[in-house]
């Protein structure tokens, strides 16, 4: 059980500059980059014009992935199209844990095994400190009592990976993992450090980023599809413009749903988000008021449901001697609805009452923190959730062109270097060869138009009559 609870809750700004060149004037103004204004089409060779929606883990990776892959065309251009600013939103907030083996036996196995792999070999060629393997432990909540507890020597089974700071009030405590196949990364450095690799001085075209709010795809009829020609959006100056793009990828988190108009109904893309508070408590200081980085121990907690205070904490020390802590309670369920209409996107604030229940919570765990504790900051994000919990990763049907990596769950930051292959594989060969994506498929959820439907099918596609 305590699996299943740590699985459903392990959630949850670099500016750039676009390398563009000087915009064409009118009511709607269409830009490109300088490869992209001799070599603007689909032709693999004279470049192709890739846009992502999204600046989050997931659309950073997309574009991460893209730029590195061999099968890039060259004179090829890759934008990221973001609202905010890069990690903005739960990709700036999440705790960013992953686990291996904890996708065993369920779809969503080779995203957990394939992205744990790639982020330790990646994190090192990145430069990103904020990564390491560190073991998990299942705490249950404890006796009401404010006393310092020495819980190294009641339980000396795992003595040797309970923390020192989990020095209050607990019940049963049980491994989880001993740092095997558990780790964590902290998303914001991750999306940073991807960005910066691409856009290396001397290293070539990098990744362009655009602040923007998209309000549409252009298209053009093909050969019994539409062909995507353009992204649409809005800039800060509320200026109507367009990207030129002979591919795009959606991974607007649980705002993705709004590709549901911009794609004018091919497809649809339910959603709910989760919206949740998190908190982060500074690092321990000496007497002289520096901060002791290494003091704080390297185990991360899934504790168990508190009804005192309403919790399910889950607990992850980093390595900046920080202790972030989700769990929280008290979360939001944002309708699709609503997350087309942008709830949430511009400002996400974290609830005062939660944000008191869980430092109760966890101050009568660590006696440390709640003699000498101090809180660093509040905040809140959301996590984006389709109805059946997996992802939507695949194409847009009916569109040449159209793209979809959203809709990840609390495992969106864990599975982000799995996704983005996986996407940079489909975009630029054709198929995935990483990634079985048909349990992911975006249209699973998309009501077939007129009275077809009770035919035969292979797959999802219709074969023969639709009577």
């Amino acid at each position: 059980m305590m699996k299943v609870k740590a699985i459903r809750c392990a959630l949850l700004a670099v500016t750039g500059a676009s390398a563009f060149s000087s915009p064409r004037r009118s009511s709607v103004t269409t830009i490109m980059s300088a490869a992209a204004s001799i070599n603007n089409n689909a032709d693999d060779s004279k470049g192709r014009n890739i846009v992502v929606i999204g600046g989050g883990v997931q659309g950073t990776s997309c574009a991460f992935q893209l730029h590195q892959s061999s099968s890039l065309p060259p004179g090829s251009t890759i934008t990221i199209l973001e609202s905010q600013s890069l990690a903005s939103a739960a990709s700036g907030k999440g705790g960013g844990f992953m686990a291996r083996s904890w996708g065993e036996g369920t779809s969503t196995q080779t995203l957990h095994e394939l992205a744990f792999d790639m982020y330790g070999p990646l994190c090192e060629e990145l430069g990103v400190e904020s990564y390491r393997k560190l073991p998990v432990m299942s705490v249950s909540p404890g006796p009401n009592t404010n006393k310092k507890q020495d819980n190294k020597k009641k339980n000396p089974q795992v003595a040797d990976i309970i923390p020192s700071w989990l020095d209050g009030s607990v019940g049963r405590m049980s491994p989880m993992g001993y740092g095997d196949d558990t780790a964590q990364v902290t998303p914001k450095e991750f999306v940073e450090k991807m960005f910066e690799y691409v856009n290396q001085p001397g290293k070539g075209p990098g990744v362009n980023l655009v602040i923007g709010s998209c309000t549409g795809i252009e298209s053009e009829d093909g050969d019994g599809v539409k062909v995507v020609t353009g992204v649409k959006y809005q800039n800060a100056e509320e200026e109507e413009m367009i990207l030129q793009a002979d591919d795009v990828v959606v991974a607007a988190g649980p705002w993705a749903c709004q590709a549901e108009q911009w794609f004018e109904g091919a497809v649809q893309l339910p959603m709910e988000g989760v919206k949740s508070t998190s908190i982060v408590w500074k690092p321990p200081v000496d007497e002289d008021g520096n901060a002791k980085f290494d003091a704080v121990d390297a185990t991360a907690l899934f504790c168990g449901e508190d009804d005192r205070f309403g919790t399910h904490l889950e607990v992850y020390p980093r390595p900046d001697g920080t202790i972030y802590i989700c769990g929280i309670g008290g979360s939001d369920y944002i309708t699709t609805p609503e997350l087309q209409a942008s709830a949430f996107l511009t400002s996400c604030l974290p609830k005062p009452d939660r944000v008191e229940a869980a430092s109760n919570a966890f101050q009568l765990m660590s006696n440390s923190y709640a003699k000498e504790g101090e809180l660093s900051h509040a905040q809140a994000c959301m996590r984006p959730c389709p109805p059946d919990a997996k992802p939507y990763m695949g194409r847009v049907q009916g569109f040449s062109g159209a793209y979809v990596n959203a809709g990840h769950n609390c495992w969106g930051i864990a599975w982000a270097p799995a996704c983005g292959k996986a996407i940079a594989e489909l975009v630029l060969e054709g198929s995935c060869r990483s990634v079985n994506l048909k349990p992911f498929d975006p249209a699973r959820f998309t009501v077939s138009k007129g009275r077809g439907g009770r035919g035969r099918k292979k797959g999802s596609v219709d074969v023969g009559e639709q009577w």
